[in-house]
């Protein structure tokens, strides 16, 4: 363990080690006690290891993260290392403590409330605010695959050189709140086996930590409205780069997954993906197509 590196954030306890010359954060599972489950501890590291490998499978920058155990009092725990990218002394600041420097803004930074978030991406000068407005949409996508319920705005943000003065998007990371970290094998084997069970868990919940006229936005209703142009360019950039395929190779190659898991997490995020992802894609698309004809044939309408 290094002492004087500490971290924030209230999802299990962390710990800063070296492994292979490299400093690593140690995420340690939640307890499950006073939680809705049957777990001892959550499976928060799995979720975060799972999301954020598939965050950078689909081209979407998250940390580097390795699942391994680490004995505490004598009893070994399963914990999520994710890789420290400020270890080159580049420092870090989330989008929260930069939504504070806007001074127009009624909000504070914690707000998440979706026009406060975009008003400061547009107002903001530490990075481009098309750049920033993208990764935004990007996360949410790919966020709505994983079912993350928790992605606020103290859990992504931006590095900051001060040998050169540059700022640069922080890769994602804090995806423990993903594929449903707290269900239990009774939970597990629903969803497997029961419809309903795995449709509530998809059009009813987890909805987003980002609000809309004070709701947390629904995953499903959000994305096939098609309201916001960005969302919708986001969809059509990311579902094509999502391969089932690739995915279930990856849930396969994970440590320390009971047979019942591997089932639960590839079930889980193919349905998010038929159920969400593909209806969005395919309406935004068809949006398009009718754009475009309409932009061709202005007065087609008269014509018929």
């Amino acid at each position: 363990m290094i002492l004087g590196k500490v971290y924030n954030g209230a999802n299990g306890k962390k710990i800063a080690v070296e492994y292979n010359k490299t400093l690593y954060m140690l995420k340690f599972p939640p307890s499950g006690r006073k939680r809705p489950t049957e777990l001892s501890y959550t499976n928060s590291c799995f979720s975060e290891h799972i999301a954020s490998s598939i965050f950078n499978l689909i081209g979407v920058k998250a940390h580097e993260t390795l699942l391994g155990t680490f004995e505490v009092s004598g009893k070994k725990k399963i914990v999520c290392a994710c890789r420290d990218f400020t270890a080159d002394g580049k420092k870090f600041f989330d989008f929260c403590s930069i939504k504070n420097t806007i001074l127009e803004s009624d909000s504070n930074g914690t707000g998440t409330e979706l026009e406060d978030i975009l008003d400061t991406i547009e107002k903001q000068q530490y990075v481009s605010p098309d750049a920033l407005e993208k990764h935004f949409w990007n996360m949410f996508v790919a966020d709505a695959l994983l079912g993350n319920f928790d992605r606020h705005n103290g859990n992504w943000g931006f590095l900051f050189d001060e040998g050169t003065g540059e700022t640069s998007l922080a890769p994602i990371y804090d995806c423990g709140s993903c594929l449903l970290p707290q269900a239990d094998e009774r939970i597990m084997n629903e969803v497997l086996t029961n419809e309903d069970a795995l449709y509530s868990r998809i059009y009813q919940y987890p909805t987003s930590a980002v609000r809309q006229n004070d709701r947390k936005i629904n995953y499903h209703d959000f994305l096939t409205s098609a309201e916001y142009e960005g969302c919708n360019e986001a969809v059509k950039r990311i579902v094509p780069r999502i391969d089932i395929d690739e995915i279930n190779a990856l849930i396969d190659a994970v440590p320390y997954l009971s047979e019942l898991q591997r089932k639960f997490y590839r079930h889980y995020i193919k349905a998010r993906y038929d159920l969400l992802l593909v209806p969005a894609f395919d309406l935004t698309v068809s949006l398009r197509q009718f754009h475009t004809s309409e932009k061709r044939s202005p007065n087609s309408c008269q014509r018929q």
